[in-house]
C-alpha cells in the first residue's frame, strides 16, 4: 500500500515538475521517497478517505521514548532542538530555565513546564486517517519521529489543549500563521502516507488558495 502511495506521489511531483519547467530542460525525476510540491498541488496529492476513529486508544501510539539511549526522552529532544535560549540539563536529562516560542499563538514561554509537545497531526487523527491499520512499531515511530521537524511542536500548553485532537477544518492557530500550520500539517500527512476526510481537504485546499504557493518538501517515513 504505502509503496504504491509513494509510485503516485512521485508521478504526481513528476507531472507538476514537467509542467513547470523550461521547454529546453531536462525535467528532475524526483525519488519517490522524497520529493517537493508547490502547496497546492501538496493538498491535492493527498488520498481522500473517509475516517473511522473505532478502537482508538491513545496508548496505541507508544511515546516518549528514549530512542538512543541519551537519557532523553522524545519530549525532551523537541525541547533542546526547539529552545530559543537553552536549558540548563543536569542528570539523566532534566531540563531547567530556557526560553521557548510558542508560534501557535505567539507567545513565548519561561521554563519547560508550560509548554506541550505537540503532534501537529495529533495521534487520533492520525488513527482516523490509516494508523489504525499500522503495526505497533509503525504507530510507536510516529508519535515519536524526530526525523521531521514539523511532526513534533512545542507549544503552549493552552493552545495545545485548546487544539486537542481536531483536524483543519476545525481547529487552526492564530491567523498570522495558518498558512504556515497547512503546509506542515500536509507535510506530515504525506510523510505518514495517511488521508483526508472530504472537509478536511476542503479546508486545505480553501485555505491553500489564499496562501502563497510555497514549495512543501516531503521525505516519506519508512
Amino acid at each position: 500500500m504505502r509503496s504504491l502511495l509513494r509510485a503516485g506521489l512521485a508521478a504526481i511531483a513528476l507531472a507538476v515538475l514537467a509542467a513547470t519547467a523550461p521547454a529546453h530542460a531536462e525535467p528532475a525525476v524526483p525519488v519517490a521517497q522524497e520529493f517537493t510540491l508547490p502547496l497546492r498541488s501538496a493538498v491535492a496529492a493527498l488520498p481522500v478517505a473517509a475516517e473511522d476513529r473505532t478502537g482508538y486508544q491513545r496508548d496505541a501510539f507508544r511515546h516518549w521514548i528514549d530512542a538512543d539511549r541519551d537519557g532523553c526522552t522524545t519530549r525532551a529532544e523537541v525541547l533542546l532542538e526547539e529552545a530559543v535560549d537553552p536549558p540548563v540539563v543536569t542528570g539523566r536529562c532534566t531540563l531547567s530555565g530556557g526560553r521557548w516560542h510558542s508560534w501557535y499563538d505567539d507567545r513565548h514561554v519561561a521554563g519547560p513546564r508550560g509548554l506541550d509537545i505537540d503532534h501537529l497531526v495529533p495521534l487520533a487523527e492520525a488513527w482516523d486517517s490509516g494508523a489504525h491499520s499500522w503495526s505497533a512499531q509503525r504507530r510507536e515511530a510516529y508519535a515519536n519521529d524526530l526525523g521531521d521537524p514539523r511532526a513534533l511542536v512545542a507549544v503552549t500548553a493552552g493552545s495545545n489543549r485548546s487544539k486537542a485532537d481536531r483536524d483543519v477544518a476545525e481547529w487552526l492557530p492564530d491567523r498570522a500563521v495558518v498558512c504556515h500550520y497547512i503546509g506542515d500539517w500536509t507535510a506530515v500527512k504525506l510523510r505518514w502516507g495517511l488521508s483526508v476526510d472530504t472537509a478536511e481537504q476542503d479546508r486545505l485546499a480553501g485555505l491553500a488558495a489564499d496562501c502563497p504557493n510555497v514549495p512543501v518538501p516531503v521525505t516519506q517515513a519508512d
